[in-house]
């Protein structure tokens, strides 16, 4: 296996075999259960029914009869079911039927491609995608985004930044073609 945070440049690739790459030593199709709790900052499943949270406190779940979801219980529930795990260094795990199927990658780890100062010079490193969706509001441009089925990848160009601001392998809507 391949650690991609350890080989950033595969991120470029067009096509790449995510059989053949990890991401933190977890690999696609990966029990859920083997992401380190220490990594986990927070959750996401059905269970959850209302989120209270932010940058500077503990965030605070409830399921359906407002009972309080400790983390834990909500960890718990996504390496069972489906959902996703927030990780602390800003590498997320999707999770389905108790595997993970998929890595969004954002944060730090992408500034590795600071030196793509514009949309063609993405272009240009990461190749003609498939899909291109311009993301508008009120008609001002705030980002591309770029989906690679032979990846299984989905990349938002931040137009207002001009940086890659996130990425997603796996199964993602989108990322298998249409």
């Amino acid at each position: 296996m391949i650690e991609l945070l350890e080989n950033l440049d595969l991120l470029s690739r067009p096509i790449l075999d995510l059989a053949s790459v990890e991401v933190n030593g977890i690999a696609l199709g990966a029990p859920a259960a083997t992401v380190p709790r220490q990594r986990i900052v927070g959750g996401l499943s059905s269970t959850i029914a209302r989120y209270h949270g932010g940058t500077n406190g503990e965030s605070e779940y409830y399921d359906a009869d407002g009972r309080s979801l400790t983390l834990d219980e909500v960890i718990d529930d996504v390496v069972r079911s489906d959902g996703f795990l927030y990780g602390t260094d800003e590498i997320n795990y999707k999770v389905s039927a108790g595997a993970v199927v998929g890595f969004a990658i954002s944060g730090p780890h992408l500034s590795h491609f600071t030196h793509l100062t514009s949309y063609e010079e993405f272009l240009t490193v990461f190749g003609q995608p498939d899909r291109i969706h311009e993301n508008e509001v009120y008609g001002d441009l705030l980002s591309y985004e770029t989906y690679y089925w032979g990846a299984r990848k989905h990349v938002t160009w931040d137009a207002g930044e001009d940086r890659v601001s996130f990425i997603n392998l796996g199964d993602f809507e989108g990322n298998s073609g249409p």
